[in-house]
């Protein structure tokens, strides 16, 4: 009798070895070789479309062909619409509220009169019945599959001709051709590919849900995100009402984007103004506390920046920031030391974004210093002012981008005064209802708010 042989494979990036070694020599981690049975891998080709290469003029564009799925801001994370074909990859904790989007997501198309195959691995028909009658919804052309048998969702693709198949979740699907358990590195790799070929081939959106693992990423092997077309992420505090869907990867539209949604007992209801979200609590006469004006993908968003420095009972300050890059608050809090002499370095510094969303881009540091140094001298700032702008390690006010399109959130929100840098300044067409307030560095500043 043969004896099969087996292979550990890490569940993170792939590699394989022929012995268990506790530490992936690949990519580092710990712990996650798998033994599995080896297999010869089953090549996924997708079906050529032409057998001579084409013109790239000739080509007919596909941006006309986008559908809608009647969710604004969803359709605004995914570049302006579903493009039919495309493999969209969707992420977030458990219970965050990614089935609840999809099925709402597949209500409207159906409306549309739209066909949708919703795969489930981990619910029951009734069980998603239940979850529809919750929400309100009652689609005419949804059709509910719960099979984990890639073979028998195929059968079920060929059979019914959908226009949208929503799989929940993929690490759930297996493929009777590759054996190994579900969820393994392998499955995952032939089921994505799988679905992969249908999508190109048969012209078919396929939204696959993603399990992510206690460090918040995408479980399963990297090349899942390479293989797909758009990766979302869902992002939210189970205690805030609001979720936030952001796009780091899209081939059809801009990666970045993000679309704001709130959780009510009916679903994820769409948010149209989000600085007002954000805003709305933000309390008045508190030192510590700036309106940063930030782009996220597209869209200007106004937040709230809070700090807080205390002195500190050890000899060495603790840096904590929530929503920001706390590296970053720590360079700019050493530039202050350095630049503007004030002296933080035995103080608690504690740096936070109201709301829950996370900010990643430069401009943010002008907000973070304004709200260090008010908190530091315990001198609120007035209200009415808005700041952005990238803070370099010299203390200089560095340009940012699209200062027209911030500008033109803070005159919608009823701000007078904006602080921005010098060099967006020069030259730029100002609603009349906003004061801008060039600045240079560090220095400026602090001439001008304290």
């Amino acid at each position: 009798m043969v004896k099969d042989k087996t292979v550990y494979s890490c569940q993170q990036c792939g590699f394989q070895s022929k012995k268990w070694l506790g530490k992936c020599p690949d990519c580092a981690a710990w712990n996650s070789l798998v033994e599995e049975r080896e297999t010869k891998s089953s090549a996924v080709r997708l079906a050529p479309t032409s057998t001579i290469a084409a013109n790239y003029q000739d080509i007919s564009s596909q941006d006309n062909s986008r559908v809608s799925t009647g969710i604004v801001e969803f359709d605004r994370v995914l570049g302006g619409g579903i493009v039919p074909g495309s493999l969209v990859l969707i992420g977030g904790d458990p219970g965050i509220g990614k089935s609840t989007l999809l099925l709402q997501v597949a209500e409207k198309l159906s409306q549309s009169e739209q066909k949708v195959l919703y795969v489930s691995g981990e619910e029951s028909e009734k069980q998603i019945k239940l979850r529809g009658q919750r929400l309100g919804i009652d689609p005419k052309n949804l059709f509910l599959v719960p099979e984990t048998c890639l073979e028998k969702v195929l059968d079920e693709v060929a059979h019914h001709k959908p226009f949208c198949i929503i799989v929940d979740s993929v690490q759930t699907v297996y493929s009777e051709k590759i054996d190994s358990a579900p969820g393994g590195i392998s499955q995952i790799r032939e089921v994505a590919g799988q679905f992969l070929v249908q999508a190109k081939n048969k012209n078919i959106t396929i939204f696959l849900i993603g399990h992510v693992t206690k460090e918040g990423m995408l479980a399963g092997p990297k090349a899942l995100e390479h293989i797909v077309d758009t990766v979302l992420y869902f992002e939210g505090e189970h205690h805030h009402n609001h979720r936030i869907v952001r796009a780091v990867k899209n081939r059809f539209g801009p990666a970045n984007e993000l679309g704001i949604f709130e959780m009510t007992g009916s679903g994820l209801i769409a948010v149209k103004n989000a600085s007002e979200l954000f805003l709305k609590q933000r309390p008045v006469g508190v030192a510590g506390s700036v309106v940063l004006a930030c782009m996220e993908g597209t869209r200007p968003i106004l937040v709230e920046i809070q700090a807080l420095v205390t002195s500190s009972n050890y000899g060495n300050g603790r840096r904590m920031a929530q929503g920001v890059d706390q590296n970053r608050v720590a360079l700019l809090i050493a530039m202050l030391e350095k630049r503007a002499g004030f002296h933080l370095y035995g103080a608690d510094v504690f740096v936070n974004v109201a709301g829950g969303i996370i900010l990643d881009e430069p401009a943010a540091d002008l907000g973070i210093v304004a709200a260090i140094i008010s908190s530091f001298k315990n001198i609120p700032i007035e209200p009415s002012i808005a700041v952005f702008g990238e803070v370099g390690l010299a203390g200089e006010v560095r340009s940012s981008a699209q200062p027209s399109v911030r500008l033109r959130e803070v005159s919608a929100m009823g701000l007078g005064k904006c602080l921005m840098p010098a060099n967006n300044a020069s030259g730029i067409e100002s609603p009349s209802n906003v004061e801008v307030v060039a600045i240079r560095s560090v220095i400026d500043l602090l001439d001008e708010l304290f």
